[in-house]
């Protein structure tokens, strides 16, 4: 059961989040733009996920990337849009609220 969850939720096996953003990872946030200017993490990129598929040029498929949202839901999604088009290094580290205790 646990294992379905994770694959319906789209949860990787863990990764060390400061560790990713330490060797440079991107944090995508894909919340709409308004979500964002509510309030994001410095130095994040905003890419709504209904925008995503048309915006992959603005990553590389070698980037280690963070996708985040809301609740974890829409960052799920992208990470899955992100795998299919070819990005190898990909995580869904859920909430950007969870993200901020990493940011500086």
């Amino acid at each position: 059961m646990l294992s379905l969850l994770k694959k319906v939720f789209g949860i990787s096996p863990s990764v060390d989040v400061h560790d990713w953003l330490q060797r440079g990872a991107i944090i995508v946030d894909v919340r709409t733009r308004e979500e964002f200017q509510s309030g994001h993490i410095k130095g994040s990129m905003n890419i709504p996920l209904n925008s995503l598929p048309g915006s992959l040029a603005k990553t590389k498929k070698d980037q280690l990337i963070l996708t985040c949202c809301a609740s974890g839901m829409r960052s799920s999604s992208a990470k899955h849009v992100l795998k299919s088009k070819g990005f190898e290094h990909v995580h869904n580290a859920g909430s950007w609220h969870s993200l901020k205790k990493y940011s500086k």
